[in-house]
């Protein structure tokens, strides 16, 4: 049986911390256990060593290359054999109805699933043998992820801040709580949050290393539409002023011609096709990105194969 997104966004929770365990800081460290991974690593130990140098360095390889990608569970082939390339400070999205294969793919990239062949590397790290030092220039957001409700904002973000080695956590926590607009929300519980305020804080925590690389799972999802334009918003200005690459992976085909430079089409486990919306929407001969999915989601045979 392959798994249901319900299981893999479970999976992808592991990446984050257990809802149940409350994390102790000692001396600049998060000491916790999690059932899926074993003592935490510190990820901020490889930010602490990274080099001048070694930033230089990496800064002229892709943000993200991908080549010939697999993954099966049992029978069931999820990823089959795909291949891109995403140019650092671009952004680019990640399209295709349930199933096509974007949930897993995104698990592979940040080294929760073992791919069963092809190669991953992040800003010129190969994820099977350099991940943590991947990790730690990168980082994620979902809203189908929730943060442990039981502690406040504040302690949620200061959790994050001492994982990744933040300097000054306090100050950082300060800086995006005024940038995200909820410095009211800080001491109170996370579970007590409305959609819109977790989906804040939940990006919060994604920018809480200054990431150079940003995974995004439709994070305008179950927002009102003016939260959601702010969150956009916020997201090309966050680009435009750092440089951060983002893949972004989304149902919301208005905003994926708003803020992505280039588009991957899924279906099937398998990129069925790329390029710019405007590209695709001509190619398709659709008014709009919408209709171009699908065409794709539906295998129409009025549109390029």
């Amino acid at each position: 049986m392959g798994k249901t997104d319900t299981e893999m966004n479970k999976l992808i929770l592991s990446y984050q911390i257990a809802p149940s365990e409350r994390p102790r800081i000692e001396r600049g460290r998060v000491s916790l256990l999690t059932p899926n991974l074993g003592p935490a690593i510190d990820v901020g130990l490889a930010v602490r060593r990274r080099s001048a140098v070694s930033s230089i360095t990496m800064s002229l390889e892709p943000a993200i290359d991908v080549d010939a990608l697999s993954k099966s569970f049992g029978k069931i082939v999820a990823v089959d054999r795909i291949s891109f390339v995403v140019s650092a400070g671009t952004t680019i999205g990640l399209l295709g109805g349930n199933g096509a294969g974007k949930t897993t793919t995104i698990a592979m990239l940040l080294g929760l699933l073992t791919p069963d062949s092809g190669s991953i590397r992040l800003l010129g790290h190969d994820i099977r043998g350099d991940r943590f030092r991947a990790l730690a220039r990168l980082n994620f957001s979902s809203p189908y992820v929730e943060l442990p409700h039981r502690l406040s904002v504040h302690e949620n973000l200061n959790v994050f801040a001492h994982l990744y080695g933040v300097s000054r956590p306090a100050e950082r926590i300060a800086e995006l709580a005024h940038d995200l607009q909820f410095e009211t929300l800080l001491d109170r519980r996370t579970g007590t949050l409305s959609a819109g305020q977790k989906t804040r804080v939940s990006l919060a925590k994604a920018l809480i290393n200054s990431p150079e690389l940003l995974l995004l799972d439709e994070p305008t999802a179950s927002l009102d539409p003016d939260t959601a334009d702010w969150v956009r918003g916020y997201l090309e200005t966050l680009r435009v002023r750092h440089g951060v690459t983002i893949l972004l992976a989304s149902h919301n085909m208005a905003e994926v011609e708003r803020l992505c430079d280039s588009v991957l089409m899924m279906r099937g486990g398998r990129i069925v096709d790329r390029g710019t919306s405007d590209e695709l929407i001509m190619r398709y001969g659709r008014d709009d990105l919408e209709g171009v999915f699908l065409a794709i989601a539906r295998r129409d045979p009025g549109g390029a194969a």
